[in-house]
């Protein structure tokens, strides 16, 4: 991976260093998404949320939900810490974590508050958990993984679509036409054609740019993103549609015990019961059963025992049990308290 940090180049000048400033009031498919024409596979870029186009037409809501839920709330400065939102800005942008953070600081102003890794001092480590994106025809940019992520930023108070983030270019497929590029985007396995149902979708259902009114909302796909190191483990190379894979084998199935309109998703026991259904389902699988698509068990991140061997007290499940009360909610709680209280 280059760590090089390629900043957006101005329009008139192809590729060279621009500012947040020249991208900041600059529209969704505007002409100028050509400055990102020549960035190359492994570059850093600088990018307003509104200069993405998006590669699937489903979220799983609640995701969302769990992140404006924490995003809005004082729990996470009262327990000593800095607010989760500026830990997600700088691990989406391959800086760690939050380092300090002023009395005033907002995700739109990042002169406001500090990552603990600086630019330019990115790892291949640091730089994994980067959200990414693709460079197609005229140089538009395709977000690759980071829907919910930024999505989330979208709609944070001091966010919206011309708060800037980075992004990880996996690909430059700019020199394609468009049928060539819709067909690697696929044979790649960077975009998701499928609805809220698991049917089939065309390059033409996508949404234009973020924005939660622009996804159908997946509840299997928003119940699985708590499963997460209980029953599986996001994987880098898989981090763009793992959750939608485990969703399609959860469908087949047709198991009751594992649909989520059989439990009611506004209580945070019933919730959890889904929860720890789907995630001891996961585990249960062997190493090599097929999941989706080809991928086994295993490759999508099955964990060895269910909630890491801990016990159910403990552990990660123990820490999604706790309610929206707790000094620590969980991220159930979150979620539930964000949808029920918008």
């Amino acid at each position: 991976m280059s760590m090089t940090d390629s900043l957006a180049p101005d329009c008139s000048t192809g590729r060279g260093n621009a500012s947040p400033a020249n991208n900041a009031d600059r529209g969704v498919g505007s002409p100028c998404t050509g400055q990102y024409l020549h960035a190359q596979p492994g570059d850093l870029i600088d990018v307003a949320l509104k200069d993405f186009r998006p590669t699937q037409a489903v979220l799983g809501y609640d995701e969302v939900y769990y992140k404006l839920g924490r995003y809005r709330s004082s729990k996470d400065v009262l327990a000593g810490g800095f607010n989760k939102k500026f830990d997600d800005w700088c691990e989406a942008s391959g800086q760690e974590k939050a380092a300090s953070v002023s009395a005033n600081a907002r995700l739109d102003d990042p002169a406001s508050f500090t990552c603990t890794v600086a630019v330019g001092s990115e790892t291949p480590a640091t730089g994994a958990p980067m959200k990414t994106a693709v460079v197609g025809p005229a140089g538009q940019l395709y977000l690759t993984d980071g829907h919910h992520t930024f999505t989330s930023f979208w709609h944070t108070p001091d966010g919206g679509p011309s708060m800037h983030v980075r992004v990880r270019v996996t690909g430059n497929l700019s020199h394609m036409s468009a049928a060539a590029f819709w067909q690697e985007m696929q044979k790649q396995g960077w975009v998701w054609l499928f609805d809220e149902n698991n049917a089939p979708i065309t390059v033409a259902d996508l949404p234009q740019q973020l924005g939660l009114s622009n996804f159908k909302n997946d509840v299997y796909r928003g119940a699985l993103y708590f499963t997460r190191d209980i029953g599986y483990a996001q994987l880098p190379e898989h981090a763009a549609f793992q959750e939608f894979y485990w969703a399609q084998w959860v469908r087949t199935g047709g198991n009751p015990a594992l649909t989520p309109a059989n439990f009611n998703l506004n209580d945070l026991t019933s919730y959890l019961t889904l929860v720890e259904n789907l995630s001891r389902a996961m585990t249960a699988l062997g190493d090599n059963d097929m999941v989706s698509a080809g991928k086994t068990a295993l490759s999508l991140g099955k964990l060895a025992a269910w909630n890491a061997g801990a016990a159910k007290t403990k552990g990660e499940f123990a820490k999604l049990s706790k309610p929206i009360t707790d000094a620590k909610p969980g991220k159930l709680a979150f979620a539930i308290d964000y949808r029920l209280n918008p």
